[in-house]
């Protein structure tokens, strides 16, 4: 069988993890030739490709980002999309794609099933925002990465008596800014889950520095506060919908500096948080899927996703993890809160 595969969406660490187990498996156990789909789904909407083989992927489990290029290609929105999808792969000899993404990359990959393409897709994404899996790769590379930061922010926040704002990544969930706050010590931690308020959060910074410690703030970008609207970079929108977040932490940190008196700077991760090694734990869950979505083309068990439940990897239709985002429950951001102004 000749398989097709694609990374689509953001970056993340472990994309490549991916791609190296499914060719190796793939050739090496059942016989199959794969050939890789360049920047997303524009690879087999514009017949772009590149040989994939086991030359192709050796030396690429620590590598970031991926081999494969991506990109945010919606073909739904491209007149005639899914039709030129379907004659390249007919003109590449492809009968079967792995798709390896998050929401937008599967939810195409979803609706293209229900059209008859037989696809199988593997969850990427640091925000960890997909449903029916505990955990997606490069979460976990992404709240160390965003943890460290905060443990470097702790000794200069607290050498200048400033408080400090770091903006991370998430979108409308907040998992890596509750997991690395709470992993980095942070006094307070601002989730897309639930509406802020700026007085309670001021209080919270000036407790800080009446026992005479330096507030650390973590506030996700996608964080509104109570009665407010979304800080958005710019109002543009990407072919899926999505506008373009980022500016919270500045927001937030002028307002304290106001309403405080007490310096507040800015950090913004942005793309540090995506980029780089992945990590131990990203490597063995990104090979795990990626095996797994290889048995699943084989024994032509399409329309699947690959999860991981517990400990264990299996396999969910692709619409349940594409159905709605999974955000934090509210009764998490409470365990959490009894750390808020300590």
């Amino acid at each position: 069988m000749r398989i097709g595969v694609l990374t689509g969406g953001g970056d993340c660490p472990g994309l490549n993890a991916v791609i190296r187990a499914v060719v190796r498996k793939g050739v090496a156990v059942y016989g199959h030739e794969f050939v890789g789909f360049r920047d997303g789904w524009k690879g087999p909407l514009e017949g772009l490709t590149k040989p994939l083989g086991i030359a192709e992927v050796r030396g690429i489990l620590p590598r970031g980002g991926t081999i494969l290029g991506s990109s945010r290609t919606n073909p739904f929105k491209i007149d005639g999309g899914v039709e030129k999808i379907k004659a390249n792969l007919v003109e590449q000899g492809v009968e079967a794609l792995v798709a390896i993404g998050g929401e937008d990359t599967l939810g195409v990959a979803t609706k293209l099933t229900d059209l008859g393409v037989k696809v199988v897709g593997v969850p990427k994404t640091i925000d960890n925002d997909l449903n029916a899996t505990d955990y997606t790769f490069g979460f976990d590379t992404a709240v160390n990465i965003a943890m460290e930061a905060i443990d470097r922010l702790h000794t200069t926040a607290e050498s200048h008596h400033r408080t400090l704002v770091v903006e991370v990544m998430g979108r409308h969930a907040g998992w890596i800014a509750l997991h690395a706050g709470l992993a980095g010590g942070a006094n307070v931690i601002l989730l897309p889950e639930r509406h802020f308020d700026v007085d309670q959060v001021a209080t919270y910074v000036t407790k800080r520095f009446q026992v005479e410690y330096a507030p650390i703030v973590v506030v996700a970008e996608g964080a509104q506060p109570l009665e407010g609207q979304m800080v958005l970079h710019n109002q543009e929108k990407d072919s899926f919908g999505h506008v373009r977040l980022g500016g919270i932490g500045q927001w937030l940190a002028e307002q304290l500096e106001e309403k405080t008196g007490k310096e507040a700077r800015t950090v913004v991760l942005g793309h540090i948080q995506r980029g780089g090694t992945p990590t131990a734990f990203d490597r063995v869950l990104a090979t795990r899927f990626g095996l797994q979505a290889i048995d699943a083309v084989h024994e032509g068990d399409f329309g699947k996703m690959m999860a991981l439940r517990g400990t264990d990897i299996v396999r969910v239709p692709l619409a349940e993890g594409t159905g709605e985002l999974k955000t934090v429950p509210i009764s998490r951001y409470d365990e959490a809160e009894v750390f808020f102004g300590s």
